[in-house]
C-alpha cells in the first residue's frame, strides 16, 4: 500500500475528531432556535447620564435581530420578556498626556445593567444578573461631547453581552 494512502486514514480521523464538540444552533438548552420570540421592554435608567435607556433598548433589539436565535416580537407579546435597569455608569482614566501626567487622554467608560429574562407563559426566570459593557473614549477638548458620542458604542457592547447570555446561556 502506498505511503499517502496509509497516512490518509489517520489524517481523516484526526480531522473529524476535531469537530466532535461542535454544536449547531444555540448552546443554551432553554432556547429553541427560531421557535421563540423575544420582547425587549424599555430599560429604566437610574444614572445621571441622560438617554442611556433608549440607546441600550434600541441596541439590544438590533443585536437580537442580527443574532437570529430569537425572533423579535414587534407586534405582540413575546415568548421571552427581557427587562432591565441601568444601575451604574462610570469612567476611569486609562492613559495620560506625556507632558502632563495628571491630564487624561483616554477614558474607559462602563455601563452596568441588571437584566432579567423570563418566559411569559410559565414565569420561569432564564437569567437575572448584572451585565457590564465598556468602550474607550478619546478626549480632545470636550469630555462631555466625547462621552455623548461614545454612548452608541457603549450600548452596542452591553447589548452584545446581553445577547450572548440569552443565546448561549448564563455561565
Amino acid at each position: 500500500m502506498p505511503l499517502p494512502r496509509l497516512l490518509a486514514a489517520p489524517a481523516l480521523a484526526w480531522l473529524l475528531a476535531g469537530c466532535a464538540g461542535y454544536h449547531l444552533g444555540p448552546v443554551n438548552p432553554d432556547v429553541r432556535a427560531g421557535g421563540e420570540s423575544i420582547e425587549v421592554l424599555p430599560f429604566n435608567n437610574q444614572t445621571l447620564q441622560p438617554r442611556l435607556g433608549s440607546a441600550l433598548t434600541q441596541a439590544l433589539r438590533e443585536q437580537l435581530q442580527t443574532d437570529g436565535t430569537y425572533q423579535l416580537a414587534t407586534r405582540g407579546p413575546g415568548d421571552v420578556v427581557v427587562t432591565g435597569v441601568i444601575t451604574t455608569y462610570g469612567r476611569a482614566a486609562v492613559s495620560f498626556l506625556s507632558a502632563d501626567v495628571t491630564t487624561p487622554l483616554d477614558y474607559r467608560v462602563t455601563m452596568t445593567a441588571h437584566v432579567t429574562a423570563r418566559e411569559r407563559a410559565t414565569g420561569k426566570v432564564l437569567f437575572d444578573k448584572n451585565v457590564t459593557g465598556d468602550t474607550l473614549v478619546h478626549v480632545s477638548s470636550d469630555l462631555e461631547s466625547a462621552e455623548r458620542q461614545a454612548v452608541p458604542l457603549l450600548s452596542q457592547d452591553l447589548a452584545q453581552n446581553i445577547t450572548e447570555l440569552l443565546t448561549e446561556g448564563a455561565w
